[in-house]
């Protein structure tokens, strides 16, 4: 796999960052995944998240409709593990349950505008953020403009090919990979759950 010698890393990088895919950045092969425009072993990458996380001062999960509705077998496991993972780390969720525009003001505190989501960045001061169960090219869009206009470092955990834009991106991950970060977050917080 060619290497690109852009990095994806927290902003602000600007009013129209690049598209990490026009700068060379690629999707990661099975097995591998994203760490701030390279490909990494996922198991790498896992851990890597796992510390981003339970550094942060304020992470918060972004959880999008494809996990937030029980619309398929394997659902609602996958969201109790995420919520698991969530009271693991200590993270605060404010779900994007779908993606119409929320004008003319929304409730940075309470919901994410997919189209403005560096508001609720800003409104709640997160330093860490995941994506998960949001579509890919809305998942794509809201992490290029966090990139953009924050110092957010964003993880996405993605059921397909994975995130370009993220700094941190997962592919083809399910319920396998929450519980695996969660016991790396158990682990490197010295094997207590708080």
């Amino acid at each position: 796999m060619r290497e690109s010698s852009y990095k994806v890393l927290p902003g602000p990088e600007g009013y129209l960052p690049p598209a990490a895919a026009t700068m060379g950045v690629m999707l990661p092969d099975p097995g591998q995944a994203i760490m701030e425009g390279e490909s990494v072993d996922r198991d790498i990458a896992l851990r890597a998240a796992a510390r981003k996380l339970i550094e942060a001062r304020n992470p918060v999960f972004f959880p999008g409709p494809l996990i937030l509705w029980d619309w398929k077998p394997g659902v609602a496991e996958k969201a109790t593990a995420l919520k698991e993972l969530a009271e693991a780390v200590g993270a605060k969720m404010i779900p994007m349950p779908d993606y119409r525009p929320k004008y003319p003001m929304i409730n940075p505190a309470i919901e994410v505008n997919p189209n403005h989501p560096n508001l609720t960045i800003w409104h709640n001061k997160i330093d860490v953020c995941l994506f998960i169960g949001v579509h890919c090219h809305y998942a794509n869009l809201a992490l290029k403009i966090i990139r953009g206009g924050t110092d957010c470092y964003t993880i996405a955990v993605c059921a397909e090919a994975g995130h370009e834009e993220a700094m941190i991106s997962l592919r083809d991950a399910g319920l396998c990979e929450l519980q695996r970060l969660r016991e790396l977050v158990i682990e490197l917080k010295g094997g207590k759950n708080q």
